[in-house]
């Protein structure tokens, strides 16, 4: 795909590494400008018209000024990526902390509210929609023993952005919840290094990688861009419902494709 004409503005949460540092890569390589945000402050990638900052995304009035800055400097957002999320507690809820149970939902249920209820509300104040994308996983849908608040923290994204899509249909705003794959990110080596008695489903993953078999954020980045922004490519909800529920394909790794440089 060609360098985006135009450049839309993207903010992507939880843009200092994994995931989130791979999306903010491909979309400046592909043009795209951007708003990155991190607990701690995410580097900016080498020639991107870029706006970055430490964001607690578990502090709304943060998230709200973190869009208010990006705004304050391109004009507008048009698309939004709730990327930043937590793993952990892994192991038996019965045995969970109940303090990091709370923190996780704080993260990954709220975080995401946070982001997509700035953007809604940003969407509203001008012409044109704009794309959410929140980010999933399998768990939504499949019940991993050791991974209870992580499953259902994601389900909990997916009905959220179901409802949000349906609220703010009238705006324009389209609304994604993308199940990345297997990416090999530091949340895969924390799972990898998990005992069987917390995660009796861990030998699955060490295969994974043993076989390579995993997506890069950068493929993570290009569907996207083609599912879910380009007005050419995406894919819009069905009648009746609020967003689209994506899986990102299989990469192929046979040198059909790679990512911008």
């Amino acid at each position: 795909m060609a360098p985006w004409a135009d450049g839309p503005v993207a903010v992507v949460t939880g843009a200092s590494r994994g995931i989130g540092a791979g999306m903010a890569a491909y979309f400046a390589a592909r043009g795209l400008r951007l708003g990155l945000c991190a607990r701690t402050e995410p580097p900016a990638p080498d020639g991107a018209d870029c706006v970055t900052a430490g964001v607690d995304v578990t502090d709304a009035a943060a998230v709200d000024a973190f869009c208010a800055r990006v705004v304050g400097h391109f004009g507008r957002i048009d698309v939004w990526v709730n990327n930043a999320g937590v793993l952990g507690p892994i192991g038996p809820l019965a045995d969970a902390d109940p303090a990091a149970l709370a923190a996780h939902v704080a993260t990954n249920v709220a975080g995401v509210a946070h982001g997509t209820a700035a953007f809604a509300r940003h969407v509203r104040t001008r012409p044109g929609g704009g794309t959410l994308v929140n980010l999933s996983s399998g768990a939504a849908t499949r019940a991993y023993r050791g991974w209870a608040v992580y499953c259902a923290s994601k389900a909990a994204v997916e009905m959220l952005t179901e409802v949000v899509g349906l609220e703010e249909e009238a705006s324009g705003l389209a609304a994604y919840a993308l199940s990345p794959g297997v990416v090999d990110t530091d949340m895969q080596a924390l799972i990898r290094s998990t005992p069987e008695s917390d995660f009796p489903e861990v030998a699955r993953f060490v295969r994974l990688h043993e076989e390579d078999g995993f997506v890069s954020a950068a493929w993570v980045a290009q569907t996207v861009l083609e599912a879910c922004v380009d007005p050419a490519t995406r894919r819009l909800p069905g009648p009746g419902r609020g967003s689209v529920a994506l899986r990102v394909p299989d990469e192929p790794h046979d040198g059909s494709w790679a990512p911008p440089v």
